[in-house]
């Protein structure tokens, strides 16, 4: 069946951009006007399906983590590959480091993160503590900068990295900086997944702890995210008080309490982080 489906794609180019039942519903429901390009949303989707889970996939290994038929999936990856950002070795496909271009196009219209980099580095050595830089993007945090000090989280971090933003300390901030109606809508849509037996799953109890991050000014998450690890974080707010981006420092729970966490880094954090608001363009 799949066979016939893919020789029916070739006989007919707009075959593979019919939505079969199961995509109808999808693309209704993800469909924001009429601007919207299935067959582009349907590309993202099937560089999205390579990650670290999945850094080589055959034909039917990305149809099926992207949601598509074969032929459909046939024809994205193949004009990928024309544009140099797939490459094919036997039945293996994989991304090119070209792909790096899509991200860094963010990065590079944002420069002031450059600026920013050798605060955060003098940040980190004068706590002797991780230190990073995110911003919201749905559900996550997104890190646009990391200067580690040693390894205290079971998974690797850097530039690109997402994590939930309900249990981080950036999450958090992020999170709060939103007008009261946004913040509200985005909590209701969040799934809040036990990651550590600490973790806060009531959406009542995490909009109370936002609010409360919100008067504050900064969010200090104790073993929410991973167990043995505490970050604190701050906002990094525009000229005209908008929260940007976060930054935060991460050490490993057991070397001291959150009290004394908060009375050694919180000056210091807030003062980069004015440093750094600061350099945001007017």
């Amino acid at each position: 069946m799949a066979g016939k489906r893919a020789q029916q794609a070739e006989q007919d180019p707009q075959a593979e951009d019919a939505p079969d039942a199961a995509h109808a519903d999808a693309g209704e429901a993800l469909k924001p006007g009429d601007g919207y390009v299935q067959s582009f949303a349907r590309g993202l989707e099937v560089l999205r399906s390579f990650g670290a889970q999945a850094p080589a996939q055959t034909l039917s290994e990305a149809a099926q983590r992207a949601g598509l038929t074969r032929a459909g999936a046939r024809r994205i990856l193949l004009t990928l590959q024309t544009l140099g950002y797939v490459e094919q070795d036997g039945r293996q496909f994989r991304l090119t480091p070209k792909v790096m271009e899509l991200g860094f196009a963010y990065l590079s219209a944002q420069p002031w993160w450059h600026l920013a980099q050798p605060l955060m580095e003098e940040l980190t050595q004068q706590l002797k503590q991780s230190t990073s830089a995110a911003v919201l993007d749905g559900a996550d945090i997104v890190y646009v900068l990391r200067v580690p000090m040693e390894k205290i989280m079971s998974i690797n971090l850097g530039v690109g990295s997402r994590l939930p933003a309900h249990c981080t300390s950036m999450g958090r901030v992020l999170l709060a900086g939103l007008a009261e109606e946004q913040r509200e809508a985005r909590v209701g849509t969040l799934v809040l997944e036990p990651l550590t037996p600490r973790t806060i799953t009531d959406p009542e109890k995490l909009l109370a702890t936002l609010s409360q991050v919100r008067r504050q000014g900064y969010a200090l998450v104790n073993e929410e995210l991973q167990l043995g690890l505490m970050s604190l974080a701050v906002p990094i707010k525009d000229r005209g008080g908008r929260v940007m981006a976060a930054i935060n420092v991460s050490s490993p729970a057991q070397r001291q309490t959150a009290a004394q966490m908060q009375k050694a880094c919180l000056p210091a954090l807030q003062a980069v982080a004015e440093r750094i608001s600061a350099m945001l363009p007017r």
